[in-house]
């Protein structure tokens, strides 16, 4: 997989282990884990892990999440995009994600990236459905999925957390 796509502020590329600092510094923050079991990494080899785990992704499915990188100062700010998810749900699904360091939390990236991926999931990988989860208490990502088109159905419990279950359908893109 071969990926590099542009929006307007940012870059969307493959993961690669040049990543690594940015990486660790974005997993390495407790606050950017708050909603996703406070379980933030503690070493660079940690986020090796991570970026081996999501190049496995892309040769096994052919996607996984991609290098969110800031245009102007071709900094590595975060990830996002799509993956094949079948451990979340006792279902297999296209999970749209996003993480960003807490420092561009707030100025519409994940918006800008998200968006970029659910268009990317339709138009290019020709999916039916793209799903996304998040805590119920994460009221900025539960915004977002709202934002970008997607439409809650349900919640759902997952390592004690309640969350909040979104599902868009290709048709329900239309002409956007």
């Amino acid at each position: 997989m071969k990926l590099h796509l542009e929006t307007e502020r940012l870059l969307l590329r493959e993961l690669q282990p040049e990543d690594r600092e940015g990486l660790f510094l974005l997993d390495s923050n407790p606050k950017v884990h708050e909603f996703l079991g406070n379980q933030p990494i503690h070493t660079r080899e940690e986020a090796d892990a991570i970026i081996a785990l999501v190049r496995k992704q892309y040769a096994e499915y052919g996607i996984g999440r991609w290098a969110v990188i800031d245009k102007q100062t071709e900094e590595f700010i975060g990830w996002a995009g799509l993956k094949y998810e079948q451990k979340l749900r006792n279902f297999a699904y296209y999970d749209l994600g996003y993480r960003l360091r807490e420092e561009y939390w707030g100025k519409g990236i994940a918006t800008e990236a998200a968006s970029t991926a659910l268009k990317y999931g339709f138009s290019v990988l020709k999916l039916d459905e793209i799903s996304a989860a998040a805590s119920q208490a994460n009221k900025a990502s539960i915004a977002i999925l709202e934002k970008i088109g997607l439409t809650f159905r349900e919640t759902f419990v997952y390592e004690n957390e309640v969350c909040n279950w979104y599902t868009i359908s290709n048709i329900d893109q239309g002409d956007k």
